[in-house]
């Protein structure tokens, strides 16, 4: 029997018949993908550990999906406090809009989960500060809802680098993928050779 044939015939565990095809693609997809950048606001950002990291790959991974028309949110947590967001990160949004919140999720800031379900997103891409509190909790929240997630590494942090690392394994453990900025922009692109190659490829020299 050969090895393509073997692969497809479904198997039998504990009496259970179990396919051994991957029904649903492990891989983000553009169609489904959506931006989220959680709350990098101008009081916040100069405790963060290493928040020129966290700017930089944020502001990558705006400017990538903007190429490729990935649909992009963003929060801002009580802003009275904690001031507006960053200007490199606001003004790489075209049509800057930030959705308030008081919640620490982003799934607490009103008109959140239907912006996403009205752009048709399954697949929410996760930036932002901080990563053991509002990152963590809106991941947390979008699980529980049906959303695959993954979290970029590289473009989330938090006040110390213990509840950075504490935070990545708590999203991890509870079902989200961990990714980095590159990551997730290759694979979008899927293939080299296009403009929106060469466009996004410079994002990331």
């Amino acid at each position: 029997m050969g090895y393509l044939t073997a692969c497809c015939i479904p198997s039998k565990v504990s009496g259970v018949t179990v396919s051994t095809m991957q029904k649903t693609s492990l891989r983000l997809t553009r169609a489904k993908a959506g931006l989220v950048v959680v709350d990098v606001q101008e009081r916040l950002l100069p405790a963060i550990f290493e928040q020129q990291r966290v700017v930089q790959n944020t502001v990558r991974l705006i400017q990538g999906a903007a190429i490729l028309q990935v649909p992009i949110f963003a929060t801002e947590q009580y802003r009275k406090g904690l001031g507006p967001t960053v200007p490199e990160v606001a003004g790489a949004i075209p049509g800057f809009a930030p959705m308030e919140k008081l919640a620490f999720s982003a799934c607490g800031a009103a008109g959140f989960i239907p912006a996403l379900k009205k752009r048709k997103v399954s697949e929410a891409i996760l930036c932002g500060i901080e990563a053991h509190v509002c990152v963590s909790q809106t991941c947390l929240d979008l699980l529980e809802k049906g959303f695959r997630v993954f979290v970029v590494a590289d473009a989330v942090s938090s006040r110390t680098p213990e509840n950075y690392r504490f935070g990545l394994d708590r999203m991890r453990a509870a079902g989200a993928v961990i990714v980095s900025t590159e990551m997730v922009l290759f694979e979008l692109l899927e293939q080299a050779g296009t403009d929106e190659f060469k466009q996004v490829l410079t994002l990331v020299k």
